[in-house]
């Protein structure tokens, strides 16, 4: 390959001084170098990570996922565009979907931040959710360090949309957004009960001109199942608010949230009991992820994989059956 056409890499101590300089070119290639799948490139991540990580953890971690048509990026806009006026560092690390069969994405989040993007002291950053469940990419969690390093204290991070499986963004963030509109149909029957009960506040969207009494309505309905749900472990009692991220209306009622929730779980010790127990999680995600990788990279599971594969489909052989055969090839191999 030309090396003009090759990605060029820094030494470790480049992405380090640049992240904590809050170098913000030097932040988006270190993003994009965690993000990478070439092992050198790993190397590089861990190397750096490991370096950051003392100047990590400052931040107040905000996760916010939505129904369709309910103004995620308008919302964040406005949302961000008032923690920035009040004196906030904010990053917004933005999932958009990739095709399963190309597993490209269309990355266009910027386009429809331009505000916040060019917000001097806004960081927009989107990624691919390439093969990843759950709404995230698989490096999210390296990327709200990468972002706390370089001096952002209000990490935003938006999932896909919606769905039971979007609920992995809570096992990396300190506060739950699910922003929901009213009149759009009976939205309790469409929204899985898994993601409701890992939100930390229902925030109705849209809350303006005909649709206000709509809102207020959609709010005490949220409000009431809310109540139907046990008390979150932390003590902590989802509430539900409105607003219109189109005027602005509600905005910071949607900020004193989150500071009443960031100032009742430190005081009560959850805080930083969740932040653990999110590494914890953190740490069997990777190791499920390279055991992963090193089964199929194996030799021999490349090798027999498609013969079993075709015995499934031609109903030769069970899924299990197969499974069990490739998982005594892998064993036998790792034994050699």
């Amino acid at each position: 390959m030309n090396q003009s056409f090759r990605k060029k890499r820094y030494a470790i101590d480049n992405y380090v001084d640049g992240i904590l300089s809050g170098n913000r070119i030097m932040l988006s290639r270190s993003i994009t170098l965690i993000e990478s799948k070439l092992a050198a490139d790993n190397e590089l991540e861990n190397a750096i990570i490991q370096k950051i990580l003392p100047f990590t953890g400052a931040s107040i971690r905000i996760g916010i996922s939505g129904i369709p048509g309910a103004g995620k990026s308008t919302f964040i806009e406005a949302f961000g565009n008032h923690l920035t006026a009040a004196g906030r560092k904010v990053a917004v690390l933005t999932i958009d979907p990739s095709s399963q069969q190309t597993r490209g994405s269309i990355l266009g989040d910027k386009t429809r931040m331009e505000q916040l993007s060019n917000n001097p002291n806004a960081f927009v950053r989107p990624s691919s959710s390439g093969a990843t469940p759950g709404g995230v990419h698989s490096k999210t969690r390296e990327s709200i360090l990468l972002c706390e390093a370089a001096g952002f204290d209000v990490i935003i991070v938006e999932t896909i949309g919606v769905g039971q499986n979007e609920i992995t963004v809570g096992s990396m963030v300190d506060f739950f957004i699910l922003l929901l509109i009213a009149g759009a149909g009976d939205e309790l029957q469409g929204i899985k009960r898994g993601i409701v009960e890992v939100a930390d506040a229902i925030v109705v969207n849209k809350a303006d001109g005909d649709n206000l009494a709509k809102a207020a309505l959609a709010k005490m309905e949220y409000q009431n199942a809310l109540h139907l749900l046990a008390t979150n472990t932390n003590g902590w009692q989802p509430l539900v608010t409105t607003c219109s991220a189109l005027n602005g209306e509600g905005i910071h009622g949607v900020w004193e949230l989150v500071c009443q929730f960031e100032e009742q779980m430190k005081s009560n010790g959850f805080f930083e009991k969740q932040r653990g127990e999110q590494n914890i999680s953190w740490m069997h995600d990777i190791i499920t992820m390279r055991i992963q990788n090193l089964f199929y990279q194996n030799p021999s599971i490349k090798q027999s994989l498609d013969t079993l594969e075709d015995s499934v489909v031609t109903a030769q052989t069970t899924a299990a059956a197969a499974a069990d055969r490739l998982m005594r090839i892998f064993t036998d191999s790792a034994e050699r």
